[in-house]
């Protein structure tokens, strides 16, 4: 497993760093403003542009059925069900998510990881083979509840949010694996 040694000296390093930067204020903005909270059409497709890069276009026609009524709907439930028990939230959050077509638990937790950066963090296959030394590319929400306790460790060993030190294992794993 990756140590927080090893990861200090990426704290804010991550290579679109200013775009999650962007990304996260813009999302902060609507959390302030839209009540209840929920992603247009538009605003989640940003999300899905950040996460998925080059890949955009996996899963595209799934995609196509979400319109933006629904998408509204099911974000607005996803972003303001809440719960005295975090790991159950969490849980919640990201299964409501997945409800859309073509969204996963990598989306789902991308979604999460913008709009509440302080509480969520992106479930990657970098990240998951610096933490667990297993490669793999599937994830479920037991995992990512996995992940995120793994994340919150660390995270609290650094005095870090969680999103700095997934940011910091991606570029680990980006600058050091072949």
């Amino acid at each position: 497993m990756i140590t927080a040694k090893e990861i200090a000296p990426l704290h804010k390093q991550a290579i679109d760093f200013d775009d999650t930067e962007q990304l996260k204020a813009k999302f902060a903005q609507l959390r302030r403003q839209r009540k209840p909270l929920y992603l247009t059409a538009s605003e989640f497709e940003n999300v899905l542009e950040w996460k998925l890069g080059q890949q955009i276009g996996r899963q595209r026609n799934l995609r196509a059925a979400n319109t933006d009524e629904l998408i509204r709907a099911v974000t607005e439930i996803a972003l303001t069900i809440t719960h005295p028990d975090k790991e159950y939230e969490l849980e919640l959050r990201t299964d409501i998510l997945c409800a859309l077509r073509g969204v996963g638990v990598p989306v789902a937790s991308a979604v999460l990881a913008l709009v509440f950066p302080e509480e969520y963090a992106v479930i990657d296959f970098r990240n998951w083979r610096q933490l667990f030394n297993e490669d793999k590319t599937v994830f479920s929400t037991p995992e990512y509840k996995r992940y995120m306790k793994k994340i919150r460790l660390l995270a609290n060993e650094l005095g870090w949010s969680v999103q700095e030190v997934d940011h910091a294992i991606w570029e680990y794993d980006k600058r050091n694996s072949k």
